[in-house]
């Protein structure tokens, strides 16, 4: 009997996670890691092969918060290392690898345009 009472309570809890947040939360499970953004560690002196998007979060249909111009010298953080993201298509390829960095405002950029 405590089982069921537990499983009920559980299932309340959910409910509640899911109305308070807007997302669904599932047992043994562990929330989605938050990509690194640490500046701290650069890449110094990259220059994109073409003029690519600097987005919110490594996704095509993120909000661009600004331009990165060809050629144009900026820093790529956490030592060059790229992230899973959104498939794109860019500078001739096709990936799913991110970039963060920037060269007056950081944030997300293909990796294929920057060659690392």
């Amino acid at each position: 009997m405590k089982l069921k009472s537990l499983g009920t309570a559980l299932a309340a809890a959910a409910l509640i996670g899911t109305a308070l947040t807007g997302t669904v939360a599932i047992a043994g499970t562990a929330a989605a890691a938050t990509l690194p953004t640490d500046c701290s560690k650069a890449l110094v002196n990259v220059k994109p092969k073409e003029t690519v998007n600097v987005r919110t979060s490594p996704k095509t249909s993120a909000t661009a918060v600004g331009i990165w111009a060809k050629g144009a010298k900026g820093a790529v953080c956490n030592d060059g290392k790229s992230y899973k993201g959104g498939s794109y298509t860019a500078c001739g390829k096709t990936s799913n690898q991110w970039l963060y960095g920037g060269d007056t405002k950081n944030g997300w950029v293909p990796k294929t345009c920057f060659a690392i």
